[in-house]
């Protein structure tokens, strides 16, 4: 993505109306306006760069294509330390009017429903796909793997096992 200066995005766009002029949007957005990827983060230092470019494929299907670059701040699980995860995507976004048409779509576009007003936030399409991007558990490629064996002590196995308090009962 360039460093260019560039000009404002619009906070809503008409997507049929992009598409049929080919507009190309480039942006950023601080990580602290995504509020729903802020709960996935440890802290919301930083910024996500984009660039929305809207077309037509050889098929004449409409599509927006969205490319990201970010860093998101993570807790790692293994060393509760915080890293960034570097985040590069490419996607190809189908724009549907309808959910019968995804069937038509090529493999490589992921559906994109529509408003029946064709009207859509790029900022947040930007935050959907940085949700999708975050893992389920966040481990810094520099964190050390824990390999120790934990064994129960003999309380522990003893409270674990039901019927544990019925062996008092035991006459001998």
């Amino acid at each position: 993505m360039s460093e260019q200066p560039t000009s404002r995005v619009p906070d809503v766009v008409d997507a049929w109306r992009m598409v049929a002029a080919r507009r190309e949007f480039e942006g950023r957005i601080p990580l602290a306006a995504m509020t729903r990827l802020s709960d996935g983060l440890l802290d919301c230092e930083g910024e996500a760069r984009y660039e929305l470019v809207f077309g037509t494929d050889a098929l004449k299907l409409p599509f927006a294509e969205l490319r990201i670059e970010a860093e998101l701040p993570l807790e790692c699980q293994r060393s509760l330390r915080r890293f960034l995860l570097p985040v590069r995507l490419v996607q190809r976004l189908g724009l549907i009017r309808d959910e019968a048409d995804e069937a038509a779509l090529p493999p490589d576009y992921e559906p994109l429903l529509v408003a029946a007003d064709g009207m859509l936030r790029p900022s947040d399409l930007v935050e959907d796909e940085l949700i999708l991007a975050l893992p389920v558990v966040p481990m810094s490629p520099d964190a050390d793997v824990v390999e120790r064996d934990f064994v129960p002590t003999a309380e522990e196995t003893a409270r674990a096992n039901p019927f544990a308090a019925l062996a008092g009962w035991k006459k001998e």
